[in-house]
């Protein structure tokens, strides 16, 4: 089944998890996705920092997202890595991810999460690394 935007955006509006981020999709299509969201308080740590758990959610849905493009809807995240760069502050947070090998059941994929501040200057703040299973029946 071929994916498009519109059928990314409404696999996404599906989650209840990203509704209640209202993440929305900007980009999908040829091994790539990205997905941002509005920083708001609620979203923030103790310190005023993007929660790490936000960032964690941005970079699992992107990879996965990415790896859709090229492999379809039926996928499953296998495990991913982060590594968290610098304090997540500004006014949006993007995720971008791409596909680095498609193979017959996993998608290795990448992720540069950033923010932005009012003046749209993009700052990165995490990058991660991730395996989606394509799942099989049975």
């Amino acid at each position: 089944m071929d994916l498009d935007l519109d059928l990314a955006r409404k696999a996404l509006a599906a989650q209840p998890f990203s509704r209640l981020l209202d993440a929305r999709i900007t980009a999908f299509g040829d091994g790539a996705a990205t997905l941002e969201l509005d920083i708001r308080d609620e979203l923030r740590q103790q310190n005023g920092f993007v929660h790490g758990g936000v960032l964690s959610y941005a970079a699992d849905n992107t990879l996965t997202f990415a790896a859709g493009s090229v492999a379809g809807a039926n996928l499953v995240t296998a495990g991913f890595t982060i590594d968290y760069l610098k304090p997540a502050v500004g006014e949006t947070l993007r995720a971008r991810a791409e596909v680095v090998r498609a193979g017959r059941t996993r998608v290795i994929c990448r992720c540069d999460i950033t923010t932005l501040d009012a003046s749209g200057t993009e700052t990165l703040c995490a990058v991660a690394q991730g395996s989606i299973a394509i799942a099989t029946a049975g």
